[in-house]
């Protein structure tokens, strides 16, 4: 009898485990959003209804939830992937047993809601990860991620939608948790811009040189259709009084007979609109005006050859500081200095772009979008370009702009380009050695 009495006991002792894991299915885990947060973001607060298995025998529970969605890239164009984190910050439930609930026994998954220019829904999943949970003890928040493709240009909204944990303690259990009076509110909102088409405009010149007064045949192509060009000498950066404007043909194209005078006539080039816009035009194709020669002279001349566009760095390998298991916190060091040569001489600027892999260990992994940078670049004194720093924020697998020089009438330079580093490392990440592949492409 006294056997018969232990059994039971222990029965109800696996079906009250049983009951705490439900529970805590309803309302959430324990995951540190991850960084990537943007200053459009907002909390928001919608009613949701959790159904718990049948086997917990606690009826839905119906109440409100505080979230938050934050997104990598606010300003994304056609084309580009962002990767969206839905963090559930204040759950609706609480743990409502006396019985304290193990670490780890949860997965979360879920849908983000699209809307404006674009709609849809995001799928978004969080990894087995929870803290310890008091009984009767309040749930901790917990995050979701995923990405999607930007489709459409304009104004997206990002709402929470429905949201599901699977519990894995004891049994394999899932709880799902849907949106009452949907949609939710709106907590993010990006702004896609259209892809912009290359610019393919090209020049040709008849001759490559001619005396003062002499007209030389100026081939344009890829230009916009039945469009007025303007076609004119340069000096340098500057522009020349030797100018005319022509018209393109139904296919884009134009032949224009430039008289040049000008003696500092170095090239020519050709854009549409008012003034000068590398967008827009094509060149400049190179020219010199031949100046005869006085008796009893010598011409000298000598040659500037164009080269390349590179990027060197100090080295390949950041070592970041420690962080202690049950605090977290931020992982900090210096990116490898990276210098960029422009010693190209044309119009065109550059981007030095970065994206970055998962952090893997053997504990388990910390995703991309927890590295965050704090670039910085300097330009070369005597430099044409000017240097402009990518933003501050998450780097991700879908990449940032660590920095960037502008398009102009004369390019190039030399530049310096460092960044401050920050790993947001959730607080109870088992603890090892994490590594992450920041790959930087320049074009």
């Amino acid at each position: 009898m006294a056997l018969t009495r232990s059994r039971a006991a222990a029965r109800r002792r696996r079906w009250t485990a049983v009951l705490g894991a439900t529970a805590l299915a309803v309302a959430g885990g324990a995951l540190a959003a991850p960084a990537g947060a943007t200053t459009t973001s907002q909390p928001v607060e919608f009613q949701t209804r959790c159904v718990p298995p049948p086997i917990a025998g606690i009826p839905p529970i119906t109440g409100t939830t505080t979230a938050e969605i934050t997104v990598d890239k606010s300003s994304p164009k056609v084309g580009d992937t962002v990767t969206v984190t839905y963090t559930i910050t204040k759950p609706a439930a609480s743990n409502p047993v006396d019985l304290a609930l193990p670490a780890d026994i949860m997965t979360p998954s879920g849908k983000v809601v699209l809307g404006g220019a674009q709609t849809g829904a995001v799928t978004v999943n969080g990894p087995k990860k929870n803290p310890p949970v008091p009984g009767k003890g309040s749930f901790p928040a917990f995050s979701m991620t995923g990405t999607f493709t930007v489709t459409q240009a304009g104004s997206i909204t990002l709402s929470p939608g429905d949201y599901n944990i699977h519990t894995s303690y004891l049994m394999e259990l899932d709880t799902p948790c849907t949106v009452l009076n949907p949609p939710a509110p709106v907590s993010e909102t990006v702004t896609a811009s259209p892809v912009t088409s290359p610019n393919t405009r090209a020049l040709a010149l008849d001759t490559a040189s001619g005396d003062p007064g002499v007209r030389v045949t100026v081939n344009g192509s890829k230009f916009t259709p039945l469009t007025d060009v303007t076609v004119v000498g340069r000096a340098g950066a500057a522009e020349t009084a030797d100018r005319m404007t022509v018209t393109t043909d139904s296919e884009g194209s134009f032949a224009a007979r430039l008289k040049v005078n000008d003696v500092a006539t170095t090239g020519i080039v050709a854009y549409e609109g008012g003034d000068w816009d590398p967008d827009k035009g094509a060149g400049p194709a190179a020219y010199k005006v031949v100046v005869p020669a006085p008796p009893n002279s010598q011409t000298i001349t000598a040659a500037v050859t164009a080269g390349e566009l590179s990027m060197t760095q100090a080295g390949d390998a950041v070592q970041l500081s420690s962080v202690d298991f049950g605090q977290g916190g931020a992982a900090t060091g210096d990116l490898k200095t990276v210098t960029v040569k422009d010693f190209r001489g044309g119009p065109a600027g550059w981007s030095l772009t970065g994206k970055v892999t998962d952090f893997t260990g053997t504990g388990g992994s910390i995703g991309a979008g927890n590295l965050s940078w704090t670039p910085a670049c300097t330009a070369k004194a005597g430099s044409p370009s000017t240097c402009a720093a990518g933003s501050s924020g998450p780097v991700g697998s879908g990449g940032a702009t660590l920095a960037s020089t502008p398009n102009g009438a004369l390019t190039g330079g030399e530049f310096t380009i460092d960044a401050g580093l920050s790993l947001d490392v959730p607080a109870f990440t088992a603890p090892g050695s994490y590594a992450g592949v920041l790959t930087l492409t320049l074009s």
